[in-house]
């Protein structure tokens, strides 16, 4: 056997592929990410804030699910895999550090260290799998011209203002967010098929639910932070008492049953590809993203539990409908069902009745804080009961 068919994992067909520590290791990178995103948001709540922060998060997250799917296939434990993963953190952390800044001064470090990333990643995978299936050299060989192709516009934004910055990466974001819809169509050589995409599905989704962890652990981090620099009265310790009760119900909606049945049903499945590209690719970003606006909005209601604007009001209303809205999704694809969870829908509901007395201001910011997090109680203990009835 060629000796760079010893950087693919072995697979005996009766044990997952394990999430090695090297993996996690990696993810390091990622926690301050999720740090540098939700602050970044907090010092800019606007409309133009909310986007570009919003671009920023979608492509981090799309550069650490790549890479998730790249040590689906290989092994982390052989040490030119364990070199690569240390190098994409270091670049990593050029990118997580550059977020801040990323629509002023340092737009084009953010560009090139990320387009580094995703470039580099898929040019080590190209020479770790030679000699190996035709179907797996092809399919990578696309991903990367279509990285390149997006790489360009991210690098030409990264030289443009910071309005023209906008435009240029949107484009680019959305090139490589089409690309595995299109099954990296490219002519001359085709495109994938969903069953070339043979990942260990328990691996794809164990690396998920740690992202979820990840952001998770960023919100009580935020939270225990304001905290401690606060003046410790009953206001004060009701707000954290909300705050850390709403992480913990989050948790409970994802993890309680659903992450564990989501995981039973990928590793059953014929094509473990299709559902790692639906459920796990591209709406987990949005269960990420509901916890990173629920950690901004923790620290608007310890800060100010009284008194709030417009923009906190929204963020505090937003963060649980977006966490909602993507737990929904991914269990409405994992599960055998012929509608999404009911439970998630009334809580959709309970959220939207809130909008009028939040923007009225006849609720405080504590307030309002206090019945998202009943809300979220509700859905947790609906669908708890649910079921363990059924």
């Amino acid at each position: 056997m060629h000796e760079t068919h010893t950087l693919l994992r072995r697979r005996d067909g009766h044990e997952g592929a394990k999430v090695e520590m090297v993996e996690l290791f990696f993810d390091l990178v990622f926690v301050f990410a999720v740090t540098q995103l939700s602050h970044t948001l907090l010092r800019n709540l606007t409309l133009q804030g909310a986007a570009q922060v919003g671009l920023l998060l979608v492509a981090m997250w799309w550069v650490w699910i790549y890479t998730s799917w790249v040590t689906n296939w290989l092994n982390p434990e052989h040490l030119p895999v364990r070199i690569c993963l240390f190098v994409l953190m270091l670049a990593g952390l050029v990118v997580s550090a550059s977020i801040p800044d990323a629509f002023k001064e340092r737009g084009l470090l953010f560009a090139a260290a990320f387009v580094f990333m995703n470039v580099g990643r898929n040019l080590f995978m190209l020479w770790a799998v030679r000699g190996t299936s035709g179907a797996l050299i092809s399919n990578f060989r696309r991903i990367l011209i279509w990285f390149c192709l997006s790489g360009i516009c991210w690098v030409i934004g990264g030289l443009q203002d910071a309005e023209v910055r906008l435009g240029w990466w949107a484009l680019a974001l959305a090139i490589d967010l089409a690309a595995p819809w299109c099954l990296y169509w490219v002519p001359g050589l085709g495109r994938s098929r969903v069953a070339d995409w043979d990942v260990e599905g328990g691996h794809i989704a164990e690396r998920c639910a740690l992202f979820v962890i990840i952001a998770l652990g960023e919100s009580l981090l935020v939270t225990g932070a304001t905290f401690s620099e606060m003046e410790w009265n009953r206001t004060s310790w009701i707000a954290l008492t909300v705050s850390v009760v709403g992480s913990i119900l989050m948790w409970w909606v994802y993890f309680d049953t659903g992450a564990e049945r989501a995981t039973q049903r990928i590793r059953k499945a014929t094509t473990p590809g299709r559902q790692a590209r639906s459920a796990y690719t591209y709406v987990h970003v949005l269960i990420v993203a509901g916890i990173i606006i629920s950690a901004v909005a923790d620290e608007l209601v310890l800060a100010h539990p009284d008194h709030g604007t417009n923009p906190a009001i929204v963020v505090i209303l937003v963060g649980p409908a977006c966490y909602l809205l993507g737990t929904l999704v991914f269990k409405w694809i994992t599960n055998d069902r012929w509608s999404p969870p009911l439970s998630h829908l009334a809580g959709l509901a309970l959220l939207a009745l809130l909008v009028w007395p939040a923007a009225a201001h006849l609720l405080s910011p504590l307030w309002l804080s206090a019945c998202t997090t009943g809300v979220l109680a509700v859905v947790a203990v609906w669908e708890s009961i649910a079921l363990r009835q059924a």
